[in-house]
């Protein structure tokens, strides 16, 4: 079997506040193998973007700082290095298109200037007439129209789209190995997210990167995602393929997700929302930490008091239930509860 890309092992991020210790990332570990796309979900406040930010070096230390864990890029510990060795593998091996174009586009250069410096960062010997093709190159296959002209555009003079677009151009300039888009079509309107995620498929087609997708979206985790893993409370309560996650969810949260999804497909008679609120990272409830907010844990004492451990049910599957195999009938009570079946249509469906 491949090995991974990289592999998030055990990873605790904490954050000191005036309110005491948040564990923002509370244990976390998964793997991102060539060519696949790892769909990471949950609620705001999760930890999944705390995850990446941890694995890229970018968490403010103080009051951040990594306490536990390994971040494995081909058997090499990122922990462990400078932060002049970690800026030789931010934007060369690993590359991240951010939720915001406009903020983290610099606004008094050009687009093209800085997708340019992006490639002589890492390729300081090439020339400038190489490096302007290659950038127009760029601009073309992610479908900026008129490349050579938006070349010496600046960011406003782009459209939303077009911003997000040229994000992606930079994200893959140096053929990077793993590829991190957090929330990448949030800020667009339906038509323009759905042209932003074929840019984002062809690029990643073109590098053969291992791409992890972050999102509130379980529309696009649908269509774009291989594996997902379902984060809580900073941590991971469930892992599988999409098409396990989808049609056979292994953990209440995860079963709240999916049945408080608009269906387009289907008339529900009503949505089922996930009642009550996401915990406080400072004070998590004791036990399971979605106990206060699940249907299948009915107050039992072991979901209060003990929490459960990420098991494994096959070859990476795994979810942090203590009471998995009452799944099943919880699919079916919510099923009757809104009239339409749980299963959501992937792309492997189509296929």
């Amino acid at each position: 079997m491949t090995e991974p890309l990289l592999s998030i092992e055990g990873l605790v991020t904490q954050f000191d506040t005036p309110d005491g210790t948040v564990r923002a990332v509370d244990g976390v570990s998964y793997d991102v193998y060539p060519g696949e796309t790892v769909g990471v979900v949950g609620e705001s406040g999760s930890g999944k973007s705390v995850t990446v930010m941890s694995v890229l070096g970018l968490i403010p230390q103080p009051p951040g700082r990594i306490a536990e864990g390994r971040v494995l890029l081909e058997g090499n510990d990122l922990l462990t290095f400078s932060n002049a060795q970690l800026r030789k593998v931010r934007g060369k091996d690993i590359a991240m298109i951010f939720q915001d174009p406009m903020t983290s586009l610099n606004p008094v250069l050009t687009v093209g200037s800085q997708i340019a410096e992006a490639i002589e960062t890492h390729a300081p010997d090439l020339e400038d007439d190489a490096i302007r093709k290659r950038v127009v190159d760029l601009l073309a296959l992610v479908d900026v129209p008129n490349p050579d002209d938006r070349f010496d555009q600046y960011p406003h003079e782009y459209s939303g789209g077009m911003r997000q677009r040229a994000m992606i151009a930079m994200a893959i300039a140096n053929e990077p190995k793993i590829l991190i888009a957090d929330e990448p079509t949030t800020a667009l309107d339906v038509t323009i997210q759905a042209q932003v995620l074929e840019v984002l498929k062809r690029a990643q087609d073109e590098t053969n990167a291992g791409t992890i997708l972050i999102t509130h979206d379980l529309g696009v985790i649908a269509e774009m995602a291989d594996r997902v893993v379902v984060m809580y409370g900073g941590r991971v309560v469930e892992t599988g393929t999409v098409e396990e996650i989808f049609h056979s969810p292994r953990h209440p949260y995860t079963l709240g997700l999916l049945s408080s999804l608009p269906r387009p497909d289907t008339d529900l008679e009503r949505l089922e929302p996930i009642p009550g609120q996401p915990p406080s990272l400072i004070t998590l409830p004791s036990g399971c930490a979605f106990h206060p907010r699940c249907r299948l844990g009915n107050n039992r004492e072991r979901c209060q008091f003990e929490t459960p451990e990420l098991i494994e049910l096959g070859a990476g599957r795994r979810t942090a239930c203590h009471f998995h195999d009452e799944m099943d009938e919880q699919v079916r009570l919510i099923e009757q509860a809104t009239g339409a079946q749980i299963e959501i249509e992937t792309e492997a469906d189509d296929t």
